[in-house]
């Protein structure tokens, strides 16, 4: 789907016809991919892409766009082929590529023609394989402040139905509980200069779909955007519309708590299947709610200067969702004490279809080596950056 161009351009490549604050525009860095999901800028100003191609397996690819040599634009080099729904991809402490499918995690590096390939979950790894089941079975992940890698597991369910029907309200969501839990968030305790797995553990539960997740700069915490359940309108007739319901969360994740899901939503409200859950009492609070349905997909911490002083450590999440809510990017700027509380800031609004440019639907999100921010958006095929146009005096 062709993308559709605003008048002039955007830091020498076509400008996508959206809102910004003034000062900001998007640029359009590539089109025609099929499903781009992961983002990866490069310090040599080159940019990693996974392409998931599609819902069915082993259709995914691996580009690389190389900056030309001359003239603004990318050249487009496939690395990889037939990878299985590829979806994170980060760099690791050891400058090494990281990039997770469907319970599996590998590496490569990038100086190595032969690209071989080494697993590090699943696959020949001696760590077993990710789960990969159900609804949420992508991988994404991000590495701490200590070297060690934090991996989502996403639910296999919506809020942990069986074939359909209602879970039982007397008994706990077995997929939920106990050390291998779905809906969780994995710790992988990672040995360096080898960057092999020597242990993990569940690290976080009852968190539905952790796509999005940022360490602080600062603090080094680990902060989680929850995608929340949906269908909360078949167990509550009343309930006029669900486009507002259950709203999404922003968690500040802590080791061995849990957060709720399936048994509670929004700020710790029980959930009309489990009706009498002390939700306050046993479980995690969100730190704040977004809107509801928005699907944060992908987020960052903006920590470079290129932005005005007023976006410096806030967080900037992708609203993915084809709902009201979605379709947009968003900075939550730091509170007073510089945790992503402040106000939330519009960077990319009226992102709707406008000729042959279909809704946005921005994924993973991450700031480049330039100050930018760089963004996959899987519905048009896209590969974007927001741009803040220094002006010199």
């Amino acid at each position: 789907m062709a993308p559709a161009m605003a008048a002039g351009q955007c830091d020498g490549f076509p400008r996508l016809d959206v809102t910004t604050p003034a000062g900001f525009c998007v640029a359009v860095l590539a089109d025609g991919l099929k499903f781009p999901r992961g983002v990866l800028p490069l310090t040599n100003g080159d940019i990693l892409v996974t392409d998931m191609a599609g819902w069915a397996p082993k259709l995914g690819k691996l580009w690389l766009l190389q900056r030309k040599a001359a003239g603004p634009g990318y050249e487009r080099k496939l690395l990889l082929d037939k990878l299985d729904r590829p979806n994170g991809i980060v760099q690791g402490p050891d400058g090494m590529v990281y990039v997770g499918e469907v319970g599996r995690i590998f590496r490569f590096d990038l100086r190595d023609p032969s690209r071989a390939l080494t697993d590090i979950i699943g696959g020949t790894a001696k760590t077993p394989r990710l789960p990969g089941l159900g609804l949420h079975l992508l991988t994404t992940m991000r590495f701490s402040p200590k070297g060690d890698l934090y991996v989502n597991v996403g639910s296999s369910t919506d809020h942990c139905e069986n074939d359909g029907k209602a879970p039982d309200p007397a008994k706990a969501c077995a997929s939920a509980e106990g050390p291998e839990a779905l809906g969780a968030i994995r710790e992988y305790t990672m040995a360096w200069p080898a960057g092999t797995v020597t242990s993990w553990r569940t690290h976080a539960r009852g968190l539905r779909n952790s796509m999005a997740l940022a360490f602080h700069p600062a603090t080094g915490e680990l902060w989680q955007a929850e995608n929340a359940r949906d269908a909360i309108q078949a167990a509550m007739p009343q309930l006029k519309s669900d486009e507002n319901l259950p709203q999404e969360e922003l968690n500040l994740i802590k080791a061995d708590r849990h957060y709720g899901w399936p048994y509670c939503y929004d700020d710790n409200v029980a959930s009309p299947e489990y009706p009498k859950t002390a939700c306050s009492a046993q479980y995690a609070a969100p730190q704040r709610l977004l809107p509801g349905h928005a699907a944060p997909l992908g987020m960052t911490f903006y920590t470079a200067s290129r932005f005005p002083e007023l976006y410096k450590n806030s967080l900037i999440v992708g609203y993915h969702g084809y709902r009201s809510n979605g379709h947009r990017l968003v900075a939550l700027l730091p509170d007073k004490a510089g945790a992503p509380l402040g106000k939330s800031v519009e960077l990319i609004g009226n992102w709707e279809r406008k000729g042959k440019q279909g809704r946005g639907a921005p994924v993973d999100v991450k700031q480049g080596q330039d100050g930018d921010i760089y963004m996959a958006d899987d519905h048009n095929g896209l590969v974007l950056k927001l741009h803040f146009e220094v002006v010199k005096p």
